[in-house]
């Protein structure tokens, strides 16, 4: 799921929020007319103190069940709050770490009733859309298709959906990090269709977007992509990459070196085991 950097970005992020959701009534400082378009979107405030003091008593939490009953307790006791969204995203951070994909998914699909361009939330339910639809599965093309959509539409709403007022540096690196997994995504998607030179592409672009921290498993992916191109050499220097970000004994940490030592052998001169 999440990779360890943007979780601290994320914890950032969200501690700021509660310094941003001061208990002010929202129109009081709510940018209008030129000025809104050139400040970006407003942060979500409380309106009044006890609407303030009920999300801080639900942010706190950390069992995830339990913070998405304090969550919907929150939403039922203040339906028109703007932290709703704030609170439910935490819920849904916290099943992500967790690895509840399915959690993770129906509440992401919760914050998009409140925002329908939440970068983060499109991102994750795309993640959890690609990665466990099967070809067996009779909607198969329609969660596919559902994946996709969300996952390009992440890419245009990370520049337009955030809200203003936190660090520089923190708000590049969120925004790296969402376009990082918008385009594995895609590249997934592209990889299980076979699609080698598409797949290419967009895991390319998704290790591009966040260097900092690449996903391991779209390391893996480009090296097999660009594998099946018949592009050995830099094949192998992703597959060396792979298993330098994975550990041996996991499925992926085994992936890549099965990988690497195919293609090992074929720069050797030696017969590699066979394209799977």
């Amino acid at each position: 799921m999440k990779r360890a950097a943007i979780m601290v970005i994320i914890a950032m992020l969200g501690t700021a929020a509660w310094s941003m959701a001061q208990n002010k009534p929202a129109a009081q400082n709510a940018p209008t007319g030129q000025a809104a378009a050139a400040t970006g979107k407003r942060p979500p405030q409380a309106k009044t103190q006890p609407e303030f003091d009920a999300y801080k008593a639900a942010a706190a939490l950390t069992d995830p069940a339990a913070q998405e009953k304090a969550a919907a307790d929150f939403a039922a006791k203040f339906p028109e709050s703007e932290l709703r969204q704030l609170l439910y995203t935490q819920v849904m951070h916290h099943y992500q770490q967790a690895n509840n994909g399915d959690k993770m998914m129906e509440v992401a699909q919760k914050i998009l009733t409140y925002d329908a361009d939440d970068p983060e939330a499109l991102v994750s339910v795309a993640q959890v859309l690609a990665e466990r639809t099967h070809d067996t599965d009779l909607d198969k093309d329609q969660r596919l298709a559902e994946a996709r959509k969300d996952a390009q539409r992440s890419l245009a709403t990370v520049e337009t959906d955030i809200p203003t007022g936190y660090p520089p540096e923190q708000l590049d690196a969120f925004k790296g990090y969402v376009r990082s997994e918008a385009y594995a995504i895609l590249g997934t998607i592209d990889f299980n269709a076979k699609a080698w030179a598409d797949a290419e592409g967009n895991l390319r672009k998704s290790i591009d977007a966040f260097p900092k921290e690449p996903d391991p498993i779209a390391v893996f992916r480009l090296s097999v992509a660009l594998d099946m191109q018949n592009k050995y050499p830099e094949a192998l220097k992703y597959a060396n990459q792979a298993v330098d970000l994975t550990k041996e004994g996991t499925n992926a940490g085994d992936a890549a070196r099965k990988e690497k030592d195919r293609l090992t052998q074929l720069s050797s001169g030696g017969a590699p085991p066979a394209k799977k």
